[in-house]
């Protein structure tokens, strides 16, 4: 098929919501459609998309001239008629509207409420318009919340979509002691976490469990670059040697800094802020959970409800968000048992199995066009 995506994230960008569009247009383009992802301009310069971002495949990527913020969703479907496109992939929601009206099926990607004085308009729009369409809820969670406050779809109109994760990067990490040295890491016990640092995000409980843990290597990776020499300044003024904060790294790096961990961190706490502010703890599904489960190595993370939609204690272990002596009890126990880490790590690599970006396109194309 012609499938033509359509994101309002700026492109390239070290966001988590750039990486996730970009990954799922990857994974449909290795299905064998024709990908195209429009995205607002102005064009940048020559970039290196397949590097920035950890891609093993090229698709198109077209920049739409921007005559404002308002008109791009509409400009983005029209561009998509010309194409001739099968199906619209949307993450903004005008543009799942609009698509159906012009006759061209869509799926709209949800990680949130719809946000904005005309957000909710539009997603009442989108449920009762007729038409051939798909929602794509990243959360069972977020499923259930939006169906609460709006209207229930039929159940074929409706795929559960958590993020995803390569594989083939992580088919060949070398152990812990083995990538520590090959990244300059100091070779002492290393708990790593990678993923931005905003608030909610546990930068300060990362601190906390620094300091209890100095004999113990405490590795930061990816964070805005303001944030970053925020935490760096933190760290320095509480004479925490231990720790390092390595600003963004391109994506392709990411899989080897997790593979030099002995434990990974998900220390959220019970509020999270997303990338354009608000609380997503309640339905939140972080890429990163999935890089970990591949990386093959323990996870200790946050008890919260929608992260067991995907952990257990086979494959994680929990602390209590908020509470620095949970953590540094399960983080003690962890660095304490050997046996126990490596069985998480196998436990975790094996579940990562269902949660590939090619496995998650299919099911989101399952039986749509065929009804």
């Amino acid at each position: 098929m012609k499938i033509v995506f359509v994101s309002s994230c700026k492109l390239p960008s070290d966001t988590a919501n750039s990486i996730q569009v970009m990954k799922v247009c990857q994974a449909f383009h290795q299905l064998g459609h024709a990908v195209t992802l429009l995205v607002p301009g102005p064009q940048p310069g020559e970039v290196d998309l397949l590097g920035h971002y950890g891609l093993q495949a090229s698709f198109a990527v077209e920049w739409l001239p921007l005559r404002g913020r308002r008109t791009f969703p509409w400009q983005a479907v029209r561009r998509a008629r010309s194409l001739q496109a099968d199906l619209l992939y949307a993450w903004p929601i005008q543009s799942a509207v609009l698509a159906p009206l012009l006759g061209i099926p869509a799926m709209l990607e949800m990680h949130d409420f719809p946000a904005g004085r005309f957000g909710p308009h539009w997603f009442r729009l989108f449920l009762t318009l007729p038409g051939r369409k798909r929602l794509l809820p990243i959360t069972r969670a977020l499923q259930v919340a939006l169906e609460r406050k709006y209207r229930p779809m039929a159940g074929g109109q409706v795929v559960i979509s958590p993020d995803g994760v390569d594989l083939e990067r992580y088919a060949r990490l070398p152990e812990p002691a083995a990538a520590r040295q090959r990244l300059g890491l100091p070779q002492s016990p290393s708990v790593l976490c990678t993923g931005h640092l905003y608030a909610g995000r546990g930068a300060d409980l990362f601190l906390v469990l620094a300091s209890r843990f100095p004999q113990v290597s405490f590795v930061w990776v990816g964070g805005r670059p303001e944030d970053v020499d925020r935490w760096r300044a933190e760290a320095a003024q509480k004479h925490l040697d231990n720790v390092l904060f390595t600003g963004f790294q391109t994506h392709d790096r990411i899989p080897l800094y997790q593979a030099a961990a002995d434990v990974l961190l998900m220390p959220y706490g019970r509020s999270i802020s997303g990338s354009s502010g608000g609380d997503i703890a309640g339905v939140y599904s972080p890429m990163k959970m999935f890089e970990y489960l591949a990386s093959g190595r323990s996870i200790l993370t946050s008890d919260l409800p929608v992260l067991r939609e995907v952990l257990d204690e086979s494959t994680a272990e929990f602390a209590a968000p908020n509470d620095p002596e949970s953590w540094c009890v399960a983080l003690a126990g962890l660095l304490g048992d050997a046996e126990r880490r490596k069985a998480i790590g196998r436990n975790a690599r094996q579940a990562a199995q269902k949660y590939t970006w090619i496995e998650r396109a299919r099911r989101a194309l399952d039986g749509f066009l065929d009804r």
